[in-house]
């Protein structure tokens, strides 16, 4: 008799922690949204920031030319290009070959199915005129593509930084 009694005060104690946990969370990132979140992590103060998981549909932003996209692939890691226009973005394949493709072709084959845009904690796209240019630039060019060392983040990051600039 006393077996079901400790499994139930577990589970009621388990749930208290979540929502209480689930509440911090939420806090913080309304905090995030309106600007006034701590510029370094307080103890428990801290929260995935994967954009999947941050902005669930909470407020949708039209896609400029040149903005960093990115979407969900198996729920761990991102997948990321640069977009282009009209449904067309550019990304890096894994066959090492940069090029433009459609919305529906960048999220197929992949779990995600949203495709999510980097922006500032007022909603507006992170953009950069050379972004476009380096990106376009670089459409049907080849890469050596390495999971770890040289893939769709590296591209879009040498789409940041202009050539020349070592960091």
């Amino acid at each position: 008799m006393a077996l079901p009694l400790i499994w139930l005060g577990g589970a009621t104690l388990g749930a208290v922690m979540l929502a209480d946990r689930r509440e911090k969370r939420h806090q913080l990132e309304h905090d995030r949204r309106m600007g006034k979140a701590p510029s370094m992590p307080e103890d428990g103060q801290h929260v995935a920031l994967k954009p999947s998981l941050w902005h669930p549909g909470h407020k949708q932003v039209k896609p400029q030319p040149g903005a960093i996209i990115c979407c969900f692939v198996y729920g761990m890691i991102e997948h990321t290009g640069i977009w282009l226009d009209d449904h067309i973005l550019i990304e890096l394949h894994g066959s090492g070959l940069i090029r433009a493709v459609s919305t529906n072709r960048f999220l197929a084959g992949r779990t995600g199915t949203k495709i999510y845009i980097a922006c500032s904690h007022d909603h507006q796209p992170l953009i950069d005129a050379g972004v476009l240019e380096r990106a376009e630039a670089a459409i049907f060019q080849y890469r050596e593509y390495d999971l770890f060392d040289n893939n769709c983040h590296r591209f879009v990051w040498s789409c940041l930084i202009p050539i020349g600039i070592k960091m």
